[in-house]
């Protein structure tokens, strides 16, 4: 069986994911992160989420992989939190 791959999906995770009936948003997640842990940049990230999204969205407009491709992409542009404390004030 040949695997639906594409450049931001070389594994075809998130292709399977999308073809798994009654997929559940944890289990999307748990695909999403384990794509997202490829090593590329940020700003690559986002933009390979993007492409997904706009990819499967039409096929598969209720799945839930397409609210975490979304989240991914608005989550990736979140600047860092700075955190307080002794450190940051010295």
């Amino acid at each position: 069986m040949r695997k639906n791959t594409s450049a931001d999906d070389p594994r075809g995770l998130i292709a399977d994911a999308y073809r798994i009936p009654d997929i559940s948003p944890p289990e999307c997640r748990s695909i999403f992160l384990d794509w997202a842990l490829e090593p590329r940049e940020a700003s690559e990230l986002r933009a390979a989420s993007a492409r997904l999204l706009a990819e499967f969205v039409g096929q598969h407009p209720d799945h839930p992989m397409n609210g975490i491709l979304h989240e991914a992409g608005i989550a990736i542009n979140l600047p860092a939190i700075r955190r307080g404390g002794r450190r940051a004030r010295s």
